[in-house]
């Protein structure tokens, strides 16, 4: 599964970077979030150590609620306190990152005497060994980023709760969404993390297929109805059912609600999930987790168990998504995602994706993720830095976390190609995007895209999130990469036995991880 398309396309000088956005999705990679077999840290949306070149320029702008070089302390008795910033266990280790990141370093500790900031760079195929040996030498690092759920999660209870300090330094949290603090906000843990670059999702659409099909366009936020044959309904999974068979055609033109389609010659989809992860396709119905709150108990939340026999049924029984082959196939699978092939009329994905969906051609949008159960969930990607419980000095980490969140962010963000959590810097982000031109002078993205709907998509995002915590995390990867296989292979299975047969496999590994 390989989650390094993402926003590699910002640019400067005019020119996209869409270097991150190769091979299909299907395919492993060195900094895959759901590698089947992978030895290395899982890794989120946003986490690549391919991600953000020497051309990126992120529209973000730094707007620290109060700058953390404001007021500096004095040398300490004995010289400055040393802090350590681990990378990279996430992103980062591209070597334009690297430089910027020096840049960074060197600037905090230019303004900061009485803190000496040590950047700790371990590639990203050994960070995440690198990293448990120096916290198992006692040795560690006090600040970890960039780092995505999915590398937070190797590391488990390891992060420290940042509540009092945030309240000690007057930190202003109400300079993010709501949602992307609480994503953050993680049961007994406490708030791990402040948000730096987020990814939420959205629908990704083509206008002139659901025209040529006499249907109305997905509804462009998360409050309005949609209408189906004459009638207001709800932007639901089961609309979006009905929408997408009729938006499926097979040669002879005919949908798949029709008597006569033929499922073997079908040119255009309806519908394509983001199915890089079982559990992020299963999100989109419903936030939840694999793990019980006893920590050792899998349980499978309802809403994603409706998740996959809507998948299942989608791809086998009423046609409107493609089966594995057909994903795989170079004929769909254009431009890393089958949506990016031009010939998928809508599809779920994070923002990542705006990275590569210029091959869909140069009139798509996007709209609202449907509904589950009256409530739609946004599945969400996101990377920041964090605290390890370790650190001997919280109060210093806090001054270089603030510092990377503030004063540093645009310089890395840029680097990350990240999209700003803070809010006040989100507009423009897309004012910058709408102005990139390709190599003959002309826009690459269409007109008035609806980039609203991806900011408000925040407030919905699954918490908590798809990548939580599991025991044995990479064989538990395994097994849920096996289930995805054999799931988009085969026709003709029982999914609710599927179901049961996957959770008493994941308990068996779990069992013998304790």
């Amino acid at each position: 599964m390989n989650h390094q398309r993402r926003l590699a396309g910002l640019l400067a000088a005019g020119v996209l970077v869409v270097a991150a956005c190769s091979g299909g999705s299907s395919n492993a990679s060195p900094s895959s979030a759901a590698s089947s077999g992978a030895s290395s840290a899982p890794t989120t949306g946003a986490e690549s150590s391919g991600v953000g070149s020497s051309a990126v320029a992120s529209a973000s702008a730094a707007s620290p609620s109060a700058s953390a070089s404001a007021a500096l302390a004095t040398v300490p008795p004995g010289g400055p306190v040393t802090i350590k910033w681990f990378c990279c266990l996430g992103g980062g280790d591209d070597p334009s990152q690297l430089k910027a990141e020096q840049k960074v370093v060197t600037n905090f500790n230019k303004s900061h005497p009485n803190i000496k900031l040590v950047f700790d760079h371990a590639a990203y195929s050994g960070a995440r060994a690198a990293l448990a040996t120096e916290l198992g030498s006692g040795n560690g690092p006090d600040v970890v980023g960039p780092v995505g759920v999915g590398g937070a999660e190797a590391f488990h209870g390891q992060w420290m709760d940042l509540t009092d300090l945030i309240q000690k330094n007057n930190y202003d949290l109400s300079q993010y969404g709501k949602g992307a603090v609480d994503f953050y906000k993680i049961g007994n843990e406490g708030q791990v993390g402040i948000p730096f670059a987020i990814y939420p999702s959205e629908l990704y659409y083509q206008p002139d297929m659901f025209d040529e099909a006499q249907l109305d366009a997905p509804p462009p936020d998360y409050n309005s109805k949609y209408m189906l044959d004459g009638q207001q309904v709800d932007w639901n999974y089961d609309t979006a059912r009905q929408v997408a068979m009729r938006l499926t055609l097979d040669k002879s033109g005919k949908n798949a609600t029709e008597a006569g389609f033929d499922p073997k010659t079908i040119v255009q989809y309806g519908f394509e999930p983001q199915r890089d992860d079982i559990r992020g396709l299963a999100a989109y119905f419903g936030a939840g987790k694999l793990v019980a709150d006893d920590g050792k108990t899998v349980q499978i939340p309802d809403a994603w168990k409706a998740g996959w026999k809507w998948f299942y049924d989608g791809m086998w029984k009423d046609h409107f998504i493609e089966t594995g082959p057909v994903f795989n196939s170079q004929t769909f699978n254009g431009g890393g995602y089958t949506f990016n092939s031009g010939k998928v009329a809508m599809a779920e994905n994070f923002l990542w994706n705006v990275c590569c969906v210029t091959d869909a051609g140069g009139n798509w949008d996007l709209g609202a993720i449907p509904s589950f159960n009256g409530k739609p969930t946004a599945a969400f990607n996101a990377d920041t830095f964090r605290i390890l419980k370790s650190t001997k000095h919280p109060d210093e980490a806090f001054t270089v976390l603030r510092y990377l969140l503030d004063d540093a962010s645009k310089e890395l963000l840029n680097a990350y190609s990240g999209f700003p959590a803070r809010t006040a810097d989100q507009s423009t982000f897309f004012q910058q995007l709408e102005q990139q031109k390709d190599d003959k002078g002309k826009l690459i993205y269409p007109p008035d895209v609806n980039w609203q709907v991806a900011v408000d998509g925040i407030q919905y995002a699954d918490n908590p999130n798809f990548e939580s915590y599991m025991p044995a995390y990479n064989q538990s990867l395994d097994v849920l990469n096996k289930f995805s296989t054999r799931w988009q292979t085969n026709g003709g299975l029982n999914m609710d036995s599927e179901i049961a047969t996957l959770q008493s496999q994941l308990q068996t590994i779990w069992d013998k991880s304790h």
